[in-house]
């Protein structure tokens, strides 16, 4: 018989995966990676009467986590098992491709339909046959296992440092710098960044508002900390707003104390701000800090929370209230202005019984314009054929999707050559089945609500033709409960001087039935 050349023996393009966690080590001169690369290209030599070759294209993760695939190098592999560049994917132990199980199985998933095998240098198995297979499964359990140990670890370890008052990492806050030269991290004040924060402190005593000082901070420019990441990245050093100003304020490390959880423990570090200036600022929020639950919610008679909008900013108008003496002025101003400041929002704080007058006296000209009662109901009903149009098209795709779902599992379910890629294959499409069914249960349920929701003329009428007569009946509690039944959206233009009022037809329908049946009542 003739000898096989080797021109004629099949050519096995073989890539060589390494990775390696952490980033440590990786600047030496031959490290981890080259390590395992090495043992992979002895391997493949070994294996060169088979016809094996080494892909000359690297694919090393230095740096990247086992616990997911989001790896550089792992995702050009993939692309390129895609592109049918690869016959074989070699690595120097298993986990050193995923720590994952579900990672794992999708992955040879991949490689299934594109004809890959798989190959540990240290652990020999072929993945073609079903004991290759479980003998994966096995070892890629004990590597989540392995990696979940260690997630626990470095927790305890976490816990640790900080009940002894250490430094464990995480986003450095303006005053302190890191301090890496030893055998662990620590805290150093920067004394430029701390007589800011003091400053900080201090400005927030005097102005005794959280908006003055973060408006203040911005005219300064002084912002957050900004700091280098090993790579090189610089973070932080945003302007502040309510929210950083007022974790800046409530943090215990500038008093020298590490927080773990809700515990604090002595750091080991320098306070910047002395108990008594920080205990003071405490006190002044406390005393600042409003409402005290849902009772609180109308105690200025709010009646448009959660329902005007700034045209300007897309942001909600929150109703707050200045007092001179004994007066209350009441207003409704945009979150924005509020957080970052007037200078941010061009749109001016509005008097809130004003604005509220005219949103009512608005209502009460529907119910006086025949007119007006037509053009809302052309509103809702465009409204809601819009949303059943956009529900609809979803049924129809989730539909479609579901019959390719099906058709899928009824050719792998007769199949005769059908392998243990085709199982896993045929598990996963009924978790995506179970995914659709469950989807399309929601999208008719709200295509039957919004159908029940559709309004008419006589809704519309019964819903407005008395509004006058039973709003002067209610008290401040029932009037908020109405317009927020009533009203989706509310907008004020303050330069064009024009009110933009949203109805809900859900909620004038509610409405409509309300008072058809206090009618009714009446009549009795």
């Amino acid at each position: 018989m003739k000898k096989e050349t080797e021109s004629e023996r099949r050519i096995i393009r073989c890539a060589i995966y390494t990775r390696k966690s952490t980033e440590e080590g990786l600047d030496q001169e031959f490290n981890s990676l080259d390590a395992q690369r090495e043992a992979a290209e002895n391997f493949i030599a070994s294996q060169s009467q088979e016809g094996w070759k080494v892909v000359p294209t690297h694919y090393d993760d230095g740096g990247y986590s086992g616990g997911n695939v989001d790896r550089p190098a792992m995702k050009r592999l993939l692309e390129d098992i895609a592109a049918g560049k690869i016959d074989c994917v070699v690595v120097y132990k298993v986990d050193r491709l995923s720590r994952s199980l579900l990672d794992f199985s999708k992955i040879m998933e991949t490689f299934d339909n594109h004809g890959v095998s798989f190959v540990s240098v240290t652990q020999q198995f072929n993945t073609t046959h079903s004991m290759g297979r479980l003998t994966l499964n096995i070892l890629l359990s004990f590597a989540q296992f392995e990696r979940e140990i260690i997630g626990e670890r470095i927790r305890d370890k976490i816990a640790a440092q900080r009940r002894r008052g250490k430094w464990a990492g995480g986003v450095p806050v303006l005053g302190y710098d890191v301090d890496r030269s030893g055998p662990s991290p620590k805290l150093v004040i920067n004394a430029d960044e701390a007589a800011k924060v003091r400053r900080i402190f201090g400005l927030y005593l005097e102005m005794e508002s959280m908006t003055p000082v973060v408006e203040e901070l911005d005219r300064r420019g002084w912002c957050l900390k900004s700091w280098t990441t090993k790579s090189g990245k610089t973070k932080g050093g945003k302007p502040f707003d309510k929210s950083s100003l007022h974790m800046m304020l409530t943090n215990q490390t500038y008093i020298g104390r590490i927080k773990h959880k809700t515990q604090t423990f002595k750091g080991e570090h320098s306070p910047i701000i002395d108990q008594k200036l920080f205990d003071d600022v405490a006190a002044m929020m406390r005393s600042h800090a409003r409402g005290g639950g849902n009772h609180l919610v109308n105690k200025y008679q709010a009646l448009l929370k959660g329902l005007i909008y700034c045209p300007a900013c897309n942001y909600s108008m929150v109703h707050n209230v200045a007092r001179r003496g004994a007066k209350v002025y009441r207003y409704y101003t945009c979150v924005t202005a509020i957080k970052r400041g007037r200078k941010y929002c061009p749109s001016p704080s509005l008097p809130a019984a004003d604005i509220e007058a005219a949103v009512v006296d608005q209502i009460r000209c529907i119910a006086d314009d025949q007119g007006l009662r037509r053009d809302v109901l052309e509103q809702s009903s465009k409204r809601c054929e819009a949303e059943l149009a956009e529900l609809n098209t979803q049924r129809t795709q989730l539909t479609q999707r579901l019959n390719h779902q099906h058709d899928q599992m009824k050719h792998l379910t007769i199949s005769t050559d059908a392998g243990s890629g085709d199982s896993e294959r045929l598990a996963a499409l009924h978790q995506e089945v179970a995914g659709i069914i469950e989807s399309l249960e929601i999208v008719n349920g709200e295509i039957k609500r919004l159908t029940a929701e559709q309004i008419d003329d006589r809704d519309v009428n019964a819903a407005f033709s008395d509004f006058g007569n039973v709003w002067n009946e209610l008290n401040i509690r029932e009037k908020s409960a109405v317009l927020t039944l009533l009203i989706s959206r509310i907008e004020f233009d303050a330069d064009e001087s024009s009110l933009s009022i949203s109805m809900h037809p859900a909620g004038i329908k509610t409405f409509s039935a309300e008072a058809t049946e206090q009618q009714q009542e009446a009549n009795s």
